[in-house]
């Protein structure tokens, strides 16, 4: 059957929040039973946006994490008595008849995307826009406003997803948990990751060094590697962070560089001086 799966590209999200609004328009102080009560206006972000700048002057970057639910395989959420429960395609609901009083509900979660309604008295969370699809709809609201494409409903096999996992690159964040959710990232890396980055600069000449290789290993083992563009620019991207690191410059024309670099986190170091070849 067709199962419910969520895309999401980090990489095309610029934080213009029209899933929010639309989510919003959809869901506040309107019921659709039996997979939700009316959403409150103020205090639930069902699809909550984080936000993280990488890097440091002058070579930043800003990354969006557009977090819904993430309608997990193993949810943590689900209970017996059918409060919380997942339907065969995979959307995970909670009934909002059974599930009032259950406060346990919201805390349950550990990707802290369920919220308390303390005037009903209900734990609420994105429903995967069940009503719409039920009704024959092939996008989730914020599939639909979404401006730069980067939210894509995929309503396909289990095995299709796996396929395009495969294909595409696809990620499950935090997937250490053990949840399985059926959101999947492309680009995940600019959150999760760290990058290395800097300006290679001509010693004598004091100008832009285009054309050299810059490469970072790990205890002995390149883990990434990128070519300066005309400004002398590079940046090594999806480095795990917390890692002591070296980073070798070699161009022709120049002397060999290598120097150490700690990445707690995203590292810029500004201009990296090469002297020229004897």
């Amino acid at each position: 059957m067709k199962k419910w799966h969520l895309i999401i590209d980090i990489a095309r999200c610029h934080d213009c929040n029209d899933c929010f609004l639309a989510d919003k328009d959809e869901f506040v102080e309107n019921d659709f039973p039996p997979y939700s009560a009316g959403q409150p206006w103020h205090g639930q972000r069902w699809m909550d946006i984080k936000r993280r700048e990488r890097g440091q002057f002058p070579i930043v970057q800003t990354a969006y994490l557009p977090m819904p639910c993430m309608h997990c395989d193993e949810a943590p959420c689900l209970t017996d008595d059918g409060a919380v429960y997942k339907r065969e395609d995979g959307v995970v609901i909670i009934d909002p008849v059974k599930a009032v009083g259950h406060r346990e509900i919201a805390a349950s979660c550990p990707y802290s995307v369920i919220y308390w309604n303390e005037e009903k008295q209900l734990a609420q969370k994105c429903t995967g826009c069940a009503h719409l699809i039920d009704e024959g709809w092939t996008e989730t609201r914020c599939s639909q406003v979404c401006p730069t494409d980067a939210i894509e409903l995929f309503l396909g096999s289990d095995e299709e997803m796996a396929a395009r996992v495969t294909d595409e690159g696809l990620e499950r964040y935090r997937d250490s948990l053990g949840t399985r959710p059926r959101v999947y990232y492309r680009n995940l890396h600019r959150w999760t990751k760290a990058f290395v980055a800097g300006n290679a600069v001509d010693e004598v000449r004091d100008e832009c060094a285009e054309g050299v290789s810059a490469a970072v290993s790990v205890e002995g083992r390149e883990v990434g590697r990128a070519t300066t563009d005309n400004y002398g620019v590079f940046l090594i991207d999806k480095l795990e962070p917390g890692r002591d690191c070296t980073l070798k410059l070699e161009g022709a024309g120049y002397r060999s560089l290598s120097m150490p670099v700690r990445v707690d986190e995203s590292v810029t170091l500004g201009a990296v001086l090469l002297r020229r070849a004897e």
